[in-house]
């Protein structure tokens, strides 16, 4: 195996899938919403995924809560039993999924809506013509870049470009709303980046 290859036929291909990513106006409907619901009505983001896009949903959750936007990851499955109750009425969803066929996330959409029936929805997907999206008030399209693992099938690039749109979401929410070095330090009591954050405040 030639892994200097490899590696740089995966880095060239992850590459070319996050720059191919389409630039939408969808992205400051996203920030406007988020925006909107959190800071102004004082709702919070849910963020939810199954398996590998869990994972990423968990993560999106965890760096807008330290960012100035209350967040909190839902698992799909946990909340058929009970966990739905995390939801507010000024809340709104961020739901990943990369084919968008995903049955626990699918059936999520309609167990919050039948709670709260004008919670809006943001769709993370590879798939704007899946169920998912047609649900959604908003859909965030990876591009569909195929996965880098050689059977297809393992999540790899689809996570990545995932987590690049998540980023992009919580930097442009961060100058939308302002928040400082300040507020940062205020939220970070412990470790390195604590501690670098109330540096010249």
């Amino acid at each position: 195996m030639d892994i200097k290859k490899t590696m740089t036929d995966i880095l060239r291909a992850e590459a070319e899938a996050i720059s191919n990513i389409p630039v939408t106006e969808d992205y400051r409907r996203a920030v406007e919403l988020i925006v909107e619901r959190v800071k102004q009505r004082g709702g919070k983001l849910v963020t939810s995924g199954m398996g590998k896009c869990g994972q990423i949903a968990d993560n999106i959750a965890t760096t807008f809560a330290s960012t100035g936007i209350p967040a909190v990851f839902l698992h799909p499955s946990e909340a058929q039993h009970g966990d739905l109750g995390i939801l507010q009425p000024n809340d709104l969803m961020l739901l990943l999924s990369n084919s968008g066929r995903t049955s626990e996330i699918v059936a999520l959409v309609e167990l919050a809506h039948n709670l709260f029936s004008e919670l809006p929805i943001i769709v993370i997907t590879g798939n704007q013509q899946s169920p998912l999206a047609q649900k959604a008030d908003i859909c965030l399209f990876t591009g569909g870049a195929p996965e880098v693992c050689p059977l297809g099938l393992t999540p790899t690039t689809s996570t990545t470009t995932m987590t690049v749109i998540g980023d992009v979401l919580v930097v442009a929410t961060i100058n939308a709303t302002g928040f400082s070095r300040a507020d940062y330090a205020l939220r970070h009591h412990g470790g390195y980046l604590g501690q670098k954050s109330r540096l010249n405040n």
